[in-house]
């Protein structure tokens, strides 16, 4: 059977040494592996700034674990990926060195995942992908999202029946109302069927071997544990895995096993994700949605919903910066549309002028003024994305497509409410004439992302979650279900009767906010060339990591780690401004791009960011490539 090995053979190991910068992972022998660019020394995580404010999780989705300083790039000849932790990354790695393509990556990627980062993503949760297939040229929009069951109502988070109009128990999330149709077997199975080399048995060895043979819990995971305790406790299949005999979160270091899981991927692997969508697993699903266990309030998922789920092809939304395209997520992501909006208001500024001073590994100091431009062109992306965009499937975009909200020359209209000197606290949306829908803005939480060049030229972004940290506390054949459904607004209409656009329908899909992001530099000819993978979890805060990042390395040109590690701002469509106080070149509430951000307007936080982001730009020998230095993961090559 195939294992993760102890060396990374031809994986060029990102980060070295893995266990100083917060991953208990010891089992990868970081002077095993052939030395690419220069080796960051990662510094144990710590907060270099205090922050003014108490933790948001609609801005913080995850708990914050701190910074790794003075990280540096990657360089690689053939293929590259990186993802939120190192046993995943070596798999996927592994994968690509055995000449397999970055679909078959993913699926050894996200397995080890649902093991390693549970709090984040799995097999019970849902993926937006965006493939490049070099060959064609084409760019594929896959949409894994979960859908609500069949028998779901306006209300069906609001209050349990119409008999009962209390809230669920013991709420909303942790009862089984908010547990949705896991949806990224499925779509793993459809881009694999579309693009993959190896056998699909093969690629869930790594994860069967690890659920199997054991891994150690790293201080991340740990730290997510014992803040999600008391919610974990209430499912006896998650309370007996991550819970101490006293109900304390089991430390880091403590050896975990997963024999369920090793069965529930044994199944699959034989079975494709048929396997998981009928028969025993569909059904233990259903059962665990409808356990009432502790007076938990069940919810209305059944095996039909299950058997139905399909993932779908999507059209990808690609617009011009500066001479070159920029491909992100359709609906119902709001991703790949808010992000193109707010880079196409800023591309009526000169952003070079404002690129931050001081420029080191970590990205350097940000001038006030590229924070507040950047920021009020996220407040007006967002002002639309949360009054339009929601499943199109059941709530039409103005027009019919995101062309109308994209138009150039209405991002310069866009543009020009920007006051260069003054917030504007809270953007209004842009007018399309009359809509059946009214506006919400809620905030989605955790989520995980892997990006993947490989051998063939092939790219993949896949942003992944079960929601928030460790989805619903539902744990079942040694997977968590997703509170997916937590992400539809819980009222289905506003104060004067407006029906919601992100409201609770049957078979609809919530609104996401996951940007996985392709970028491509226009050739002489008339085609195109792949620069650029990106990609963050972090919730609704995503949009925001992921702008700041493309306007890093392509206005400012900073190398993708310094664009990675670059201090975490930006604004979604309210008066605060985050700027992210972990980082070491932010000093607290009193730093003096917080003071003149404030003298405009801003309500600044200064609140420790959770981005994970990752970057792998073309350059002229092949790839390079950066990790977040908020969490654990790394970035390997060959």
């Amino acid at each position: 059977m195939h294992r993760i090995r102890s060396t990374a053979v031809a994986c060029v190991l990102a980060l070295v040494p893995i266990t100083a910068c917060g991953s208990a992972q010891d089992d990868i022998d970081a002077a095993s592996c052939s030395s690419a660019g220069t080796s960051a020394t990662a510094t144990p995580a710590t907060s270099a700034a205090t922050s003014s404010t108490e933790v948001d999780i609609g801005t913080n989705p995850e708990i914050a674990t701190g910074y790794r300083s003075g990280m540096e790039p990657v360089d690689t000849s053939e293929f590259m990926v990186s993802t939120a932790n190192p046993l995943s990354t070596e798999a996927a790695c592994e994968v690509l060195r055995d000449g397999g393509t970055a679909a078959d990556a993913l699926i050894a990627a996200q397995t080890v995942l649902g093991l390693v980062e549970p709090q984040s993503s799995g097999i019970g949760g849902g993926a937006f992908l965006l493939y490049y297939d070099a060959e064609s040229g084409d760019v594929q929009a896959y949409d894994g999202r979960e859908v609500a069951p069949a028998a779901a109502t306006g209300d069906y988070l609001r209050y349990i029946d119409d008999a009962d109009r209390t809230v669920p128990q013991p709420d909303a999330r942790s009862s089984g109302r908010s547990i949705g149709v896991p949806g990224v077997l499925r779509m793993l199975e459809q881009a694999h069927t579309d693009h993959g080399k190896q056998e699909w048995a093969q690629l869930f060895e790594p994860g069967m071997a690890l659920a199997d043979n054991g891994f150690e819990i790293s201080p991340r995971m740990a730290r997510s544990i014992a803040d999600s305790a008391p919610k974990l406790a209430l499912d006896p299949e998650s309370k007996d895995y991550f819970l101490a005999p006293d109900g304390t979160g089991k430390a880091a270091g403590t050896v975990l096993t997963n024999p369920a899981m090793s069965k529930t991927l044994s199944t699959i692997a034989t079975g494709g994700a048929d396997a998981f969508y009928t028969g025993d697993i569909a059904r233990a699903i259903v059962d665990s949605v409808a356990d009432t266990t502790g007076g938990r309030t069940p919810g209305l998922l059944t095996t039909e919903d299950l058997s139905a789920y399909e993932s779908k092809s999507r059209t990808a939304v690609c617009t011009d910066y500066r001479g070159r395209d920029i491909c992100g997520m359709p609906g119902p992501s709001s991703g790949g549309i808010a992000v193109a909006s707010a880079m196409g208001i800023l591309s009526n500024f000169d952003l070079e002028p404002y690129a931050p001073t001081g420029m080191d590994a970590d990205g350097g100091i940000p001038t006030a003024e590229g924070v507040h431009l950047i920021s009020e062109a996220e407040r007006l992306a967002y002002a639309d994305r949360d009054f339009y965009v929601a499943d199109p499937d059941f709530v039409p975009l103005p027009g019919g497509s995101p062309d109308a909200l994209l138009d150039p020359a209405y991002l310069s209209e866009r543009a020009s409410l920007i006051d260069p000197q003054r917030s504007m606290g809270t953007a209004q949306h842009g007018d399309f004439g009359p809509v059946q829908f009214a506006s919400s803005s809620e905030r989605e939480h955790g989520t995980s992302h892997i990006s993947v060049v490989d051998s063939y030229g092939n790219a993949a972004s896949m942003t992944t979650t079960v929601e928030s940290a460790f989805g619903s506390f539902h744990m079942v054949d040694g997977f968590l279900l997703n509170n997916q459904l937590t992400d539809f607004s819980a009222e289905p209409a506003a104060p004067d009767g407006t029906p919601l656009a992100n409201r609770v329908e049957p078979n609809k899909r919530p609104r996401s906010s996951m940007a996985p992001t392709l970028v491509f530099d226009r050739n002489s000819d008339g085609g195109r060339e792949l620069a650029l993978v990106a990609g963050s979890p972090g919730g609704s805060v995503i949009i925001q990591f992921v702008v700041k990042t493309l306007v890093g390395v392509l206005d400012w040109g900073m190398n993708p780690q310094q664009a990675v590690s670059m201090v975490d701002f930006g604004a979604a469509n309210s008066p605060s401004t985050n700027y992210g106080g972990e980082h070491p070149n932010v000093s607290g509430p009193d730093d003096p791009v917080v003071r003149q951000l404030e003298q405009w307007g801003h309500q600044v936080s200064t609140a420790d960011q959770s981005s994970g982001l990752s970057a792998v730009q073309r350059t002229d020998n092949g790839w390079t490539g950066g990790a977040d230095p908020r969490r654990e993961g790394v970035v390997l090559g060959g």
